[in-house]
């Protein structure tokens, strides 16, 4: 259950920094701020074709010009982004498959963080990621190190509050009367760059104590509250879209899904279980049905008629018997209505 933080500012004036921060940088806190167990507003990446498009590269430090592999990507939340990926990745099929999984990664986010997000860059290398200009830059090797270390959607936030938080708050009358109330910072990093860090690495520690006070402990929970509670009232007075990171948003009607939508299967691959996420903007009957390859029908998962909302539903990967079916590649295919989509999903043994 999410404790949400009301402090009355005036009880927190500071008039010297007196103390070190707690932290030396917000994403290392904790890795089940957000996983991949979480929901995530991804609907699609729709191949576009190849298009001349000027991206920063951190292995060059500097501005490249590439004819990238280009993805129209949208979100159930309404918003959408375009996906550039370096052509360096060989072929669309490749680039996909780094559009789909950053995509998916990235629409785990609140709506709040994504709604300046118009493009995202993606690059090899193990190079720092990066937020601003309307971007979230992204070199893969280095990714492999955050999903290592249980950080990367954690990362993600830091990035994208720079891209969609910073230009409105960074400067503001509040948020600098926050900092000084609290008179000191949440990490390092914050206090050696307090113009153009802070909010970033704030925004994280917000999101921590309130919305998943449950995955973070007492004395991390009281060591942000007590660090920087002016800026904490400072956020809760933004009143950000924090979808889906709060769920409870997902049962108002004015978040009823735009749009029909089947999304990636999680895991994926898989073995035994998967969960197929779909969205409805109507009441509707619904199908969903797992093919083989040959296109053969394996079972059929749904066929109802059901409300308006987000949807989701297991498989555990046996056939309309009951028995297990083999490894291999799938399609699970939505019909409702005149909306028919088709994806494919991998089962391993």
């Amino acid at each position: 259950m999410k404790r949400l933080l009301f402090i009355p500012l005036v009880l927190f004036v500071l008039t010297v920094v007196s103390a070190d921060p707690p932290y030396e940088g917000t994403i290392f806190i904790d890795a089940d701020i957000i996983t991949t167990t979480d929901p995530s507003t991804f609907v699609d990446a729709i191949y576009a074709g190849q298009g001349m498009r000027t991206m920063f590269d951190r292995r060059v430090n500097d501005w490249i010009t590439v004819n990238a592999f280009l993805f129209n990507t949208t979100f159930d939340d309404g918003l959408s982004c375009e996906i550039q990926v370096n052509p360096e990745f060989g072929s669309s099929d490749s680039a996909l498959i780094e559009a789909e999984t950053y995509g998916l990664e990235i629409g785990r986010l609140p709506t709040c963080l994504r709604n300046d997000v118009e493009t995202v860059w993606i690059h090899l290398g193990t190079e720092p990621f990066g937020g601003g200009n309307n971007n979230i830059l992204i070199h893969t090797g280095q990714a492999e190190f955050y999903v290592e270390d249980g950080i990367l959607e954690e990362t993600l936030v830091h990035e994208a509050s720079h891209t969609s938080l910073d230009a409105y708050h960074a400067s503001s009358s509040g948020w600098l009367d926050a900092q000084s109330l609290d008179g000191e910072f949440i990490s390092n990093y914050a206090q050696d760059n307090p113009n153009t860090e802070d909010i970033a690495e704030s925004f994280l520690v917000y999101l921590a104590i309130q919305y998943r006070s449950d995955r973070i402990s007492e004395e991390t929970y009281q060591t942000i509250t007590t660090t920087i509670p002016n800026r904490i009232q400072y956020f809760n007075e933004q009143n950000f879209n924090m979808f889906p990171i709060d769920s409870s948003l997902s049962l108002s009607p004015d978040l009823i899904p735009l749009i029909f939508a089947l999304h990636q299967n999680y895991p994926n691959p898989f073995n035994p279980i998967t969960s197929l996420r779909y969205d409805l903007p109507e009441q509707t009957q619904v199908i969903l049905t797992i093919y083989d390859l040959m296109g053969r029908e394996v079972t059929q998962l749904v066929n109802t008629t059901q409300e308006a909302g987000y949807k989701s539903v297991q498989w555990n990967a046996t056939d309309m018997r009951g028995k297990p079916v083999s490894a291999g590649v799938y399609l699970y295919q939505i019909r409702s209505g005149e909306f028919v989509q088709t994806k494919k999903m991998v089962l391993l043994k």
